[in-house]
């Protein structure tokens, strides 16, 4: 597969071993940049992003003309980079300095097309609180972004909790110091009542309490958008109905923080605390954080160590652009990171690999095969986690586009056991071939053992500040 609807595909030159198909986005695009450039006049198109607090983020890049041979590759390739802007930056309105037609391409996407109706009722209405709308203009207003910390608080008696698709944490803390930590298998997606999740928290908040002489604060880090503690929209909690969704979800960190006295409480997304976690333990900043779990979350700390408006929902955003790639489930649309860096990635392979499995097999139990096979040295286990190495590469060279990256921390399930040393081994070894550049600035980490158990409910619980 080497064309995606006009736009020129190439192939990598480290071929994922499970996945000859592979097409990686950063491949096409600095392809379609250098053929922009040769071809003489090119056409420049400048973007901007606003959110509803005002903050905008622009991206340059540059087009064919009209007439020239590949231009039917102008629409794919502003498409895919369009949506890659919205899902790592966040915001529902674009200013388009380009080619009007193309602004109203994308528009009738977000209108007509399923995948392209998710990212605006998504996106647009439930985070933002407008459907995406695309404005083709010349007056693009000046960029305005800021940065806050987060985090960082040790003191006192606290707990940490993290919420996954297949598993919860929590840690019990004392000044920094971790006095109990436990997993517990839970299964959110499926679930239509809320009551479901609040009892599924509030039992791992009161384990870990047993633990403490008092509890002082809690902190929390969800897969989904949280602002100020409410919830925006969050794949844990899909499977409840709209209306109860309003009734009772939105609220539902609140109605927590009552039962226990009103202590500070504070709740992030899972990506942002596995980039505050791996910043906390490596003691680096320019940390992109990458969770390799259910799905996949993303988390960024800036050069200055600090946190961004950003959504950096890295499940949605597309890394494969083979028209013909792996299905992300619940968006519908094809090549996103959640098909590349997680268990359903794991389970997609698994056949491929060889390894017999049964459809209805849960994700977890799929991959703990895997790293049980993995331990056994069994060659086709290895494969898997080659093959999401050399996906994790290709993806870090097109996120480099996006973010001001130094280090790059993969956590969550999948990197358990021996896999994880591969997957970073298969990452550097693309950067190697393909991105010397990033090669020499771009360095790759994972936690030990205990600091995965650990890390992750360990920054949550920093998260609230003591009122003193």
């Amino acid at each position: 597969m080497n064309d995606n609807n006009g736009l020129a595909l190439v192939a990598p030159r480290v071929t994922p071993i499970l996945d000859p198909n592979f097409r990686p986005a950063i491949l096409a695009n600095r392809a379609v940049r250098k053929q922009v450039q040769a071809c003489g006049r090119p056409v420049p198109v400048k973007l901007a992003l606003e959110q509803t607090d005002g903050s905008v983020f622009h991206f340059s890049t540059e087009l064919f003309p009209s007439g020239h041979a590949s231009a039917a590759g102008n629409y794919p390739y502003i498409e895919r980079l369009v949506k890659a802007l919205l899902w790592s930056r966040g915001g529902y309105r674009f200013y388009f300095d380009g080619p009007a037609e193309l602004a109203e391409q994308i528009a009738r996407r977000w209108r007509e097309t399923p995948a392209g109706t998710f990212d605006s009722r998504v996106v647009g209405e439930s985070m933002f609180d407008h459907p995406l709308e695309i404005i083709a203009t010349k007056d693009v207003p000046s960029e305005k972004s800021s940065t806050r910390p987060l985090g960082r608080h040790l003191d006192g008696c606290r707990i940490g909790f993290d919420l996954g698709g297949s598993d919860r944490k929590v840690a019990a803390v004392i000044e920094g110091k971790v006095v109990f930590s436990e997993e517990t298998i839970w299964d959110p997606y499926p679930q239509t009542d809320p009551q479901y999740h609040f009892d599924g928290i509030m039992e791992s908040l009161k384990k870990a309490a047993l633990h403490l002489p008092r509890v002082d604060a809690i902190g929390g880090s969800a897969a989904g958008v949280y602002v100020n503690n409410h919830v925006k929209v969050a794949s844990l909690f899909r499977g409840v109905p709209p209306k109860l969704f309003n009734e009772r979800v939105k609220e539902l960190f609140f109605e927590i923080k009552r039962c226990w006295n009103n202590v500070p409480l504070e709740v992030v997304n899972d990506g942002e605390v596995t980039a505050l976690a791996g910043s906390m333990a490596l003691g680096k900043n320019g940390v992109l954080g990458i969770a390799l779990g259910t799905s996949t979350a993303g988390g960024y700390v800036t050069t200055d160590g600090n946190i961004t408006s950003w959504l950096n929902e890295l499940a949605f955003v597309p890394v494969d652009y083979n028209p013909n790639a792996a299905i992300e489930e619940w968006s519908g649309d094809y090549g996103c990171g959640a098909q590349y860096f997680s268990q359903q990635c794991v389970g997609r392979l698994m056949q491929i690999a060889g390894i017999d499995t049964t459809a209805s097999m849960p994700l977890p139990e799929k991959l703990k095969q895997v790293q049980w096979l993995m331990s056994e040295n069994d060659y086709r286990a290895k494969k898997i986690y080659q093959t999401i190495g050399t996906y994790l590469g290709y993806a870090v060279a097109h996120y480099a586009d996006f973010y001001q990256v130094q280090h790059v921390l993969i956590l969550g399930r999948v990197t358990s056991g021996q896999g994880a040393d591969l997957i970073l081994e298969g990452a550097r070894e693309v950067l190697r071939t393909d991105f010397p550049e990033l090669h020499k600035t771009i360095e790759f980490h994972t936690l030990d053992e205990k600091e995965k158990r650990h890390g992750q409910a360990v920054a949550a619980a920093s998260l609230p500040e003591l009122v003193r």
